[in-house]
């Protein structure tokens, strides 16, 4: 028998669901809000993990191709203090394959492939246990039913509610982004303090970290702990500054009426909060192109729901956590290996049973990782920076 599968959501854990289900020639409908692929900018770079990542592909019958596209210098890892002296330089050897690098947009085409993704399908509403299945209601008018949807479609997710009252909470860390383009022929003193990878440096509730992806681009993020409207009142955040230690800093950053979509503005007010950090690693803000801020939100860490007979949720949709390269791993996994347990189900009751067993699996493992993502968090954004050089000294490979 085969059932009528939606996966909601065109991401890595959406379209590895698909991938791992369309090998085992199973049909599978894509919806996607997107107009198309290149409707908005892919994201960064992720380190896919040889027990996680990987071995999702692997189950796609796509490890060879990823190979083939990913970048296992992009391991390497640098840390500065931020008088600009090297503290750690991690560089990996050159068979070294455990966390190789591919940029967002390269994994998104890779997974793609063959499938037949309904692109600009906006859903509103997900309601179980109707007559004729699980009703998907779109933001067309229209409404499709099927025997199983699966909800990866991230943080603010339409299908959630259908199993869980659960919504992402502010972590009180804010991350701002920015790039810089064809950096070895335009920022060659730059290119070389990044490396073939990352570079990172962190002061007292607050980091900068550059990231190297392919063709030249790089990634810059500002992160600091700061109240979520940081950029709009100063003075009614004084209680909430005092206790975070960020008088100092964020004092000049913070501030009535700063416009997010003022690049120069926003240039200033962040190289305000660094000020004093070296020279080279400022000039990661001073050549940025423009700036995204990106507040940190997260579900509970052991968030779980009552078992919803053909409803379930993969990736950030289930589980969201702080970005310290997990994710879109475990996402990736968790799409694989729904989609073997579906291919394997033949009845309608062995279908339930499968997802039902899956779920009993995601949450304990999920539940492991969002532990470890949050402290984490709490240690690479913290008013002791030697603490985010001891997590990194844990972590990384000897």
């Amino acid at each position: 028998m085969r059932h009528r599968i939606a996966v909601i959501g065109g991401g890595p854990a959406g379209l590895t669901f698909a991938r791992v289900l369309h090998r085992h020639d199973h049909p599978v409908t894509v919806l996607e809000r997107d107009p198309a692929p290149d409707a908005r900018p892919p994201g960064g770079t992720l380190d896919l993990h040889e027990n996680l990542g990987q071995l999702a592909l692997d189950k796609a019958g796509l490890l060879a191709e990823f190979r083939a596209l990913s970048r296992p210098e992009g391991q390497a890892m640098r840390i500065l203090d931020t008088d600009g002296t090297v503290l750690r330089d991690w560089r990996p050897r050159p068979d070294d394959r455990a966390n190789p690098e591919i940029d967002r947009g390269q994994l998104r085409d890779l997974l793609l492939g063959p499938l037949d993704v309904q692109w600009g399908r906006g859903v509103t509403e997900v309601v179980p246990g109707t007559r004729d299945g699980v009703l998907v209601r779109f933001a067309d008018g229209r409404q499709e039913t099927f025997d199983l949807v699966v909800g990866a479609d991230g943080a603010w997710s339409r299908v959630r509610p259908a199993v869980s009252s659960a919504t992402p909470h502010y972590t009180g860390v804010t991350v701002v982004e920015t790039s810089l383009d064809d950096v070895d022929t335009r920022h060659p003193d730059l290119a070389r303090l990044i490396g073939d990878g990352s570079v990172a440096v962190y002061g007292v509730n607050r980091g900068l970290v550059a990231q190297r992806n392919s063709g030249g681009h790089v990634k810059v993020y500002a992160q600091f702990r700061a109240p979520l409207d940081w950029h709009t009142s100063l003075d009614r955040h004084r209680g909430v500054n005092r206790r975070a230690g960020l008088d100092a800093g964020l004092g000049a950053v913070l501030g009535a009426g700063l416009d997010l979509a003022d690049v120069e503005a926003v240039r200033s007010r962040l190289l305000a909060l660094f000020e004093g950090w070296a020279a080279p690693v400022l000039d990661l803000l001073r050549h940025g192109t423009a700036f995204v801020p990106r507040p940190l939100y997260v579900l509970p860490v052991s968030h779980t729901w009552a078992h919803v007979p053909g409803v379930t949720l993969l990736g950030d949709a289930a589980h969201l956590m702080p970005p310290l390269g997990v994710g879109a791993n475990l996402a990736m996994l968790e799409g694989a290996e729904l989609a073997e347990s579906v291919a394997a189900a033949p009845g309608p009751g062995d279908l339930d049973e499968a997802v039902r067993a899956f779920e009993e699996q995601m949450w304990a493992r999920a539940g492991r990782w969002a532990k470890f993502t949050m402290a984490g968090l709490e240690r690479l954004v913290s008013p002791d920076p030697t603490e985010a050089l001891a997590f990194f000294d844990e972590v990384q490979p000897s």
